[in-house]
This record gives C-alpha cells, sequence and structure tokens, in this order.
C-alpha cells in the first residue's frame, strides 16, 4: 500500500481567531519565490507588498506583521495571498515558516515577538 503525504495546511498553522472578517487580508506577495503556508511575512513600506520579514535591512519588511494562510507561487510575478495581519490570533510556533536570515532562536524569538504586537500569538504545542 503507498504512503501518501499531506502537504502543510492551514490548519497546520492557525489554531484560533476571532473573527475572519476581522483578522485575515489579501496582500499583494512580492514576486520571486513560492511562499509556504505559515510564511511570516512584512510590509514593504515603498510599495505596500509583503515578503518574508527579514532579520535586517531597511525596506520596513524587516518587522514581521502577518502570517501567510495557504501557499502562493509568486515565482514568475506578484501573486495574492490570505494573511492573518492582526489579532486576537494564535498560530502554531511550529507551522511558521521564516526567511532564510531567521536563522537563530534570538532572531525567531524576536519575528515571534513583532507579531505578539499585532496581537497574533504563537504557541507551542497547539
Amino acid at each position: 500500500m503507498p504512503v501518501l503525504t499531506e502537504p502543510p495546511s492551514m490548519g497546520d498553522v492557525l489554531k484560533y481567531e476571532v473573527n475572519p472578517n476581522y483578522t485575515r487580508e489579501v496582500v499583494t506577495l512580492l514576486q520571486g519565490m513560492p511562499y509556504p503556508v505559515g510564511s511570516v511575512l512584512g510590509q514593504i513600506t515603498a510599495s505596500g507588498k509583503y515578503k518574508l520579514a527579514t532579520s535586517g535591512g531597511a525596506d520596513g519588511a524587516q518587522t514581521a506583521t502577518a502570517v501567510l494562510l495557504h501557499a502562493v507561487d509568486a515565482t514568475l510575478a506578484d501573486a495574492s495571498g490570505i494573511v492573518i495581519a492582526r489579532g486576537p490570533s494564535i498560530v502554531s510556533r511550529a507551522g511558521l515558516a521564516y526567511d532564510v536570515t531567521v536563522d537563530d532562536s534570538a532572531k525567531i524569538t524576536t519575528k515571534i515577538g513583532q507579531l505578539a504586537a499585532v496581537g497574533i500569538i504563537a504557541r507551542d504545542g497547539v
């Protein structure tokens, strides 16, 4: 019997939200990569587009402000995605995906703190 593997889904990331009409937004993701479910995103100040929140920089995207709920392929062009943009909401810490520059526990803790500032709480074991 073959083994079936299901890709990550919104249920692996989002554990609670007070009201989807309040917490979710449709945003434009910057072209150049496929964004996995649970991507921790920051908004580029100049364009208003979102990309993976980096650990440094000065374009605005260094501050984590949203979590992507569905995988989006923006490899060839900008694409729309649905995000949790505000809380109260709870996400699974294990389900979050970070930029390659967020590569140690201190940087991850910083990103989780930035999400908490907009009401998105990351928890272990939910």
